[in-house]
């Protein structure tokens, strides 16, 4: 990749990881990645961040075509997970770096990950400055954001915030600037990736954006570790988050199953009638051919979510099992959910399935509903009932936001 002047004197050095295809459990497919690394060349020439060890030479030459390496005088660690700190131990080792900054929980985070006491590690506390000379770079921690170490870091004089994991897509581009895409695929991609990644830390997510507000800081370029640079909308992707926090839904249902012989298949079809006919947006998506992020992705801004699977070993088939564990874990609030499924001998998926929305907070507004084998007029009758009741369940809640 060329190197990219974002502003004067301060140089895009990642790079784009094209072909990965799964990044921190969900699928990206078709979509790859970027690794954005920063250096910002004034009286002290400071690298933020840097790439995952792989592209370790990728970015050495990057930089290579601006500085000599051993001219690099500090680099500052917003985050330590490995796609971002994985280059590290190399740079360092090349470098040669005066100081090292990172965040208190940073500092905990680069000595068990790397085991290198001897680094010049500095820590900067939450409202710390340093001068580079003709800039100043303020710090702010950002916890949770995505890990307890995170932090950001704000460029004044060029109105530039390094934000590391937030604000950030996964898109394999060449074209670095948001003015280069159309923004609602974007923010639609950043949708995806806050779900499918920062969901569980809404609250968090809501803090740090009070605190942006609050500090008066002017914003007009957010750089993100991953995805494009905000150089023309930053403005909408902050708004966006305020949005995607506060996991604000819509009359909107996703039904997602497997099925072994189609009987369960007939079911949730039948519910998903009923929601049509309520005036409910639905989402029919099978396990087989969708991956558990992708589901996830469309079920962002939906109410409603209806689980089926016929049961199998006394349990629910595995795809659906692996989608609940997934969705559990990023913790959606303020959904309703219903179950569903059919038998042969026992029965137990739906009760299964309905439990584990039950523990994720859900509100299952109907029981459960099994059939044995395939079902009759009067089954799917019953699950177009399910759907009307669900229906209306997602009417109150969408009622309740306003």
């Amino acid at each position: 990749m060329a190197i990219i002047e974002i502003k004067k004197n301060i140089y895009w050095v990642g790079t784009v990881d094209w072909n990965i295809s799964s990044f921190h459990g969900y699928s990206l497919a078709r979509k790859g990645s970027t690794y954005n690394a920063f250096l910002v060349l004034d009286d002290k020439v400071t690298l933020f961040d840097t790439v995952p060890e792989k592209f370790k030479l990728d970015m050495y030459h990057q930089i290579h075509k601006l500085v000599k390496p051993r001219d690099i005088d500090y680099i500052v660690v917003n985050h330590v997970e490995l796609d971002h700190s994985g280059a590290l131990p190399f740079m360092v080792e090349k470098c040669a770096p005066e100081k090292i900054f990172c965040s208190p929980m940073g500092e905990k985070s680069l000595l068990s990950h790397f085991h290198k006491p001897e680094w010049p590690v500095q820590v900067v506390k939450d409202g710390e400055s340093i001068s580079l000379g003709q800039r100043d770079v303020h710090f702010m921690e950002a916890r949770m954001l995505l890990w307890p170490d995170t932090m950001f870091s704000y460029i004044p004089q060029d109105r530039l915030l390094f934000s590391s994991d937030a604000f950030g897509q996964n898109i394999a581009t060449s074209r670095l600037f948001d003015d280069e895409h159309d923004l609602n695929l974007l923010l639609s991609e950043s949708r995806h990736y806050y779900t499918n990644i920062i969901l569980p830390y809404s609250s968090f997510v809501q803090k740090t954006l009070a605190r942006v507000r609050e500090s008066g800081l002017e914003i007009d370029m957010i750089a993100p570790d991953h995805g494009v640079i905000w150089r023309s909308h930053a403005g909408d992707i902050l708004a966006a988050y305020e949005e995607f926090a506060s996991q604000k839904v819509k009359a909107k249902a996703v039904l997602v199953y497997d099925t072994m012989w189609q009987s369960t298949e007939k079911m949730i079809k039948a519910v998903g009638d009923a929601l049509m006919e309520e005036g409910i947006e639905i989402r029919f998506m099978s396990l087989k051919r969708f991956h558990h992020s992708d589901v996830m992705g469309e079920f962002s801004d939906a109410a409603g979510l209806v689980c089926a699977s016929p049961t199998h070993n006394n349990g629910m088939l595995p795809l659906m099992a692996d989608f609940l564990t997934y969705m559990k874990g990023l913790k959606p609030k303020g959904r309703v959910g219903a179950t569903l499924g059919s038998f042969g001998w026992s029965g137990e998926a739906p009760k299964a399935m309905a439990e584990v929305l039950e523990t994720a907070g859900f509100e299952l507004p109907v029981e459960p509903l099994r059939v044995k084998n395939v079902p009759t007029h009067e089954n799917l009758a019953q699950c177009r009932e399910m759907g009307r009741a669900l229906a209306q369940k997602i009417k109150d809640k969408v009622a309740a936001q306003s």
